[in-house]
């Protein structure tokens, strides 16, 4: 749907969106929309800063509807013809002086057909020849030079022919047929190109912090590209990951970051699929450091213990942390994900077969989608949220992120609470998840049933699709089993 004045509110922050038309679509590589963000959630300033953007866009379709216009990597192309000029005439010479010559590249079939049928160019052949073949073996040299020196003009007025230049565009090219050496590799992951990344993933409802999260890393290896110089393959990624003083595990994030790019770019960008015909993908099988034996449990998230979650809820409740004691509560007693808990709504609240279930209808998985009952220590906790509540939602916090995400300020005075209690960093809010995992097996609940509670998949065919899972009652005698966190 076209959006007014092609602006589009994605979380908090304005997009200027523009559709490109049917017919120059081919020459965006295919896409069908063109969006950038504005970096302002105002409206009157997104008004103001979307129309320079707009009016480059249009330029930009114009002068495609007038004449073609370079693609993406036309510098490469270009260079790469110019040493292919080069090899042949050191490859001629060596052999007009009798020394053995490499295999002569074949330069680009296009200019090739375009030289031989120019009458201009036979003639200049002809004139070039006449004027140095009197001279013996140092007048064919000469004649390499001078052949090479003209193929490398008719190829920089064939470009300027054919293709409509920008002055910048110019300006390059001249540097480039006198130096090709000058030319330093550009990286394939342009601004562009992640826009239309961009575009393509929210249509497909990723989620926005996802989105943004792996374009800050795609960037990230866009500048190493660029600053060193490198193309894209398997060695320019590994020495990314090396130069980077980050742990394996977010490591692995970057390099899914890039897979996703490249399997996105090589079905739905033309260009990316020529430059990148034949090459595997350069993200994948990287080897990166493991933690082993003891600094791998070491490293591992660990639970709270029952008395633990007490302590905190106490050292919550004294620091007069808002909302925070009772979240801890509801996390001691469901095992719910904190954004779980900071998104239930009081018609979250539904009575099934008589018990009184949290009905979580937002969670990061599909088994998150589940029904939890609530805990007998929870129902004067509950009864008291649902009636102070201002805006329908069972925990009140003043944080709402650009992502929509609720816990943002708890979770952040959550890590600061546990930090001054003496708590490392492997123990975080989702350890209360743990410790109520941890003694619903010490209960001897079935492990089908802890899975349905906490919003877990089984792993089974039988129980994740055939299955309606546990009856309240039983998720409820289950629940009723989590031993009282001391609260005095």
């Amino acid at each position: 749907m076209p959006k007014a004045n092609n602006l589009q509110l994605q979380g908090g922050t304005y997009h200027v969106r523009l559709d490109i038309p049917k017919d120059v679509q081919a020459a965006f590589g295919g896409r069908r929309i063109l969006s950038q963000t504005l970096k302002t959630g105002s409206r009157s300033e997104a008004l103001h800063l979307r129309l320079p953007i707009l009016h480059a866009w249009w330029s930009q379709i114009n002068a495609i509807r007038d004449g073609k216009l370079l693609g993406d990597g036309w510098q490469e192309d270009v260079v790469q013809t110019l040493e292919d000029l080069d090899a042949i005439t050191q490859g001629q010479k060596r052999a007009l002086v009798g020394e053995p010559a490499p295999p002569l590249p074949d330069v680009d079939p296009a200019f090739k057909a375009k030289l031989m049928n120019s009458p201009r160019f036979k003639e200049s052949i002809r004139m070039l020849v006449g004027d140095h073949l009197k001279d013996g073996i140092e007048g064919r040299i000469n004649i390499q030079d001078e052949l090479n020196k003209g193929l490398k003009d008719m190829l920089q007025k064939l470009l300027g022919t054919d293709y409509k230049l920008t002055s910048e565009q110019g300006q390059e090219l001249s540097t480039l047929v006198k130096d090709p050496a000058s030319y330093k590799a550009r990286s394939p992951i342009t601004k562009a190109r992640l826009a239309s990344f961009r575009t393509y993933r929210l249509e497909h409802h990723v989620a926005l912090k996802t989105v943004n999260q792996q374009e800050s890393k795609l960037l990230n290896l866009s500048e190493h590209l660029q600053t060193t110089g490198t193309k894209l393959d398997f060695d320019s990624v590994s020495a990314w990951l090396q130069g980077m003083k980050l742990s394996s595990k977010t490591k692995q994030q970057y390099l899914l970051a890039g897979s996703q790019l490249w399997r996105w770019a090589t079905t739905h960008e033309p260009q990316w699929r020529q430059t990148f015909k034949g090459h595997v993908n350069p993200f994948e099988k990287h080897t990166l450091p493991s933690l082993k034996g003891k600094a791998k449990l070491d490293a591992k998230r660990k639970a709270f213990t029952v008395e633990e979650v007490g302590t905190l809820y106490k050292a919550a409740q004294e620091q007069d942390l808002g909302a925070l004691p009772d979240l801890i509560l509801l996390g001691g007693y469901t095992g719910a994900r904190i954004e779980e808990l900071c998104q239930l709504r009081k018609e979250h609240l539904i009575t099934v077969d008589g018990v009184t279930m949290f009905d979580i209808v937002d969670s990061k998985t599909v088994a998150g989608i589940r029904q939890v009952p609530v805990h007998p220590k929870l129902t004067a906790l509950v009864d008291r949220l649902a009636e102070a509540s201002t805006d329908g939602y069972l925990v009140p916090t003043d944080s709402n992120n650009k992502y929509g995400i609720r816990s943002d300020a708890l979770s952040k005075a959550f890590g600061r609470l546990k930090t001054t209690l003496g708590f490392d960093r492997t123990r975080v809010f989702h350890s209360i998840r743990a410790t109520v995992i941890t003694q619903l097996v010490r209960a001897d609940i079935p492990d089908r049933l802890i899975k349905e509670l906490v919003g877990h998949e089984t792993g089974t065919v039988t129980f994740d699709v055939y299955s309606n899972g546990s009856s309240p009652k039983q998720k409820f005698d289950a629940v009723a089993k989590l031993p009282a966190i001391p609260t005095d």
